[in-house]
């Protein structure tokens, strides 16, 4: 999915602003010369309108990074990014003012800058404020959300139910609260917000269920072996938030893979630990590549998908598209799909084949796997395309082109902790 935390969405968000104050400025110039009633119609031929306007550029685009105009919108209200927005303006008004007093840049129009401010704002407000509406109103239909999962059910906890309840636009959902006291499993913390477990389960809810953040919103000191929660979630990938005091400092702990930075949580600061990349931009460039690509091919491959289709008709009985669970980001579970190359009763004949099974750990793979369609199946496998259909997959937003392949929930179950780091990253169609 596109992020705005992204660095190239950041850069792309301030061509836009840029590009629409200049435009302001514009309209502004002509409305001023053409259209305005007489007497206060025209502009004399000095100045040179397009120093100011180079002037404007420049001045803009510092003070809007200035005044974190580019900020991921998760993380804010609206009526905060517009009060930003406006304040950057008015500063920068201020400060193009002063310029214009030192290179003694003279009889520009009053009238003529008044309107371009009133328009800059309200044509920068109004991006903005599509923009959040739009983003909002995607994650009301369930898309790009993240689950979060609360260490404590006291004050801190509270704050943060309240935080994410108040702005459901972000898209976080909170799967419950953990308290150190078994006696208080059960127990509603606020609102519908419950408690769904004790400390001593972390590992338990994080290997069996989708959990993309963990905030610990209760004093470390009041947590035994705390370390070693925090480790685990390092390991799977899972993205953690300490509530201050700060007290991780005290704890010696120094990230083996991610790092520590300090972000605010809806307004809440707090010190976050990330184990992916944080290579933004170029994470995005890969996504719309995956778009990109993917659609291109599954056009380009309809003929062959076609012919296939009736091949594997012809050599097997049953459906021609397997269709099978696995586990993506962070264990979000989605049915992948492949071509079929096994014999439709497959699943039931490998019970059978189990001691045969030449992989280690939890996978299941036999070199000559009798299970296989002779010559048709063996030919899609060898060439990689009873794959492609997962370009679907990928479509979707489930894969990516290039990662990890995707588990099916039976091997996850075998994993080792550290093994599911694989899943805090999208799985992809080509392997690594």
């Amino acid at each position: 999915m596109l992020r705005e935390k992204s660095e190239l969405i950041a850069h792309i968000h301030k061509i836009l602003d840029i590009s629409l104050t200049a435009g302001a400025f514009i309209s502004a110039y002509f409305i001023k010369k053409y259209l305005l009633p007489l007497p206060i119609r025209g502009l004399t031929t000095l100045p040179n309108y397009y120093i100011v306007l180079f002037m404007i550029i420049a001045i803009w685009y510092v003070t809007f990074n200035f005044f974190s105009l580019y900020s991921p919108f998760r993380k804010q209200n609206l009526s905060q990014i517009l009060w930003n927005m406006v304040k950057a303006v008015l500063v920068s008004t201020v400060i193009l003012n002063l310029c214009m007093y030192l290179f003694k840049i003279t009889d520009v129009s009053r009238i003529m800058m008044g309107s371009f401010v009133t328009l800059n704002i309200i044509l920068l407000g109004l991006s903005k404020g599509l923009a959040y509406i739009v983003l909002a109103r995607f994650r009301a239909k369930g898309f790009n959300f993240r689950n979060v999962l609360i260490v404590g059910s006291r004050a801190g906890a509270k704050d943060i139910i309240d935080a994410v309840e108040d702005h459901p636009e972000v898209g976080y959902r909170i799967l419950g609260c953990l308290d150190g006291n078994v006696e208080n499993v059960g127990e509603r913390v606020k609102n519908e917000v419950k408690v769904i477990g004790t400390i001593n389960d972390i590992e338990k809810i994080l290997l069996e269920q989708v959990v993309d953040e963990l905030i610990f919103a209760m004093p470390l000191k009041m947590i035994k072996e705390v370390q070693k929660y925090i480790f685990i979630a390092e390991n799977i990938g899972v993205t953690v938030h300490i509530l201050p005091s700060w007290e991780i400092r005290k704890l010696g702990y120094t990230p083996s893979i991610g790092s520590i930075h300090f972000e605010t949580f809806q307004g809440i600061p707090t010190m976050a630990l990330t184990t992916t990349s944080k290579e933004k931009g170029d994470l995005l460039l890969k996504s719309l590549f995956d778009y990109t690509f993917a659609l291109i091919v599954l056009i380009l491959c309809l003929p062959f998908f076609i012919i296939i289709f009736i091949t594997i008709k012809f050599f097997s009985k049953g459906s021609v598209v397997f269709k099978q669970e696995r586990l993506g980001l962070n264990g979000r579970k989605f049915i992948l799909y492949k071509i079929r190359t096994m014999i439709s009763d497959a699943k039931e004949v490998q019970k059978e084949l189990q001691a045969m099974n030449e992989a280690d750990g939890p996978v299941f793979k036999i070199k000559k796997d009798p299970r296989i369609i002779p010559f048709l199946g063996y030919f899609l496998r060898k060439t990689g395309l009873d794959e492609l259909p997962q370009l679907i997959n990928v479509l979707k937003g489930e894969m990516s082109i290039v990662g990890p392949r995707p588990p099916i929930p039976s091997e996850v179950e075998k994993y080792d902790t550290w093994q599911r780091r694989r899943l805090s990253m999208k799985p992809g169609l080509t392997c690594l």
